[in-house]
């Protein structure tokens, strides 16, 4: 009797604690089902299993969005900006504008995770606030050379409430806590890829792969 109470009492402690889902791929190597370029359009493809971003000159910002909200989540990838000279970035928890006239989508807004390899350190693993205009990480924090030119590099992030933590290559980069009123109109949204716009040289091409999430889930009290 008493070794069934204790049973009893341990499957519900178990019950209360946050849970977590399965890995998710949301690439699968082969094709962009899932996935749709916001705002602008062409500049996406998979080419030899990987997600080819292309930025042409003056073609402006674009995003390739993954159909389908996430609230709280721990998130991998991999990514080679091939061309240092473009700027790059992963959006978590996004979402787009009210679209305006012709438009089919609005501009993209919400947390992003700012990722460059142009000059020896950068703000690499930072949020920056798309739409915003402006970072939710201090900008005053000390800038970092985890990201490695023109190969392929290790992106983890964990998102929990108004927390978020990043990783790069393995190397803890930072913790972000999101304003309050940035969170109660982003505690969920899309993922989205960045190409980031240029206003000289060019074409310059950046590269993703091995994109997967886990969902974490909060006890229900």
């Amino acid at each position: 009797m008493i070794k069934s109470k204790i049973c009893y009492i341990l499957i519900i402690a178990l019950l209360n604690i946050s849970s977590a889902s399965e890995w998710q791929k949301l690439f699968d190597g082969k094709t962009l089902n899932g996935w749709d370029e916001r705002t602008k359009s062409g500049s996406f493809e998979v080419i030899d299993g990987t997600i080819v971003g292309t930025m042409i000159l003056d073609k402006g910002t674009t995003f390739l969005v993954y159909d389908k909200d996430f609230s709280d989540f721990e998130l991998e990838f991999e990514i080679n900006i091939i061309d240092s000279e473009l700027n790059s970035g992963v959006q978590i928890r996004s979402a787009c504008k009210e679209a305006k006239g012709k438009q089919k989508f609005g501009a993209v807004y919400g947390p992003q995770i700012e990722l460059a390899t142009k000059g020896d350190k950068t703000r690499s693993g930072f949020i920056f606030g798309q739409g915003w205009k402006g970072w939710i990480t201090p900008k005053e924090r000390e800038t970092n050379s985890y990201m490695k030119k023109a190969t392929w590099n290790k992106v983890r992030c964990v998102a929990i409430g108004k927390n978020i933590k990043t990783w790069i290559n393995g190397q803890f980069v930072q913790e972000t806590i999101i304003p309050n009123e940035r969170h109660a109109t982003n505690s969920k949204g899309f993922i989205a890829l960045q190409c980031h716009g240029i206003k000289s040289g060019g074409p310059y091409k950046v590269a993703w792969k091995n994109i997967r999430i886990k969902e974490l889930v909060e006890a229900k009290k």
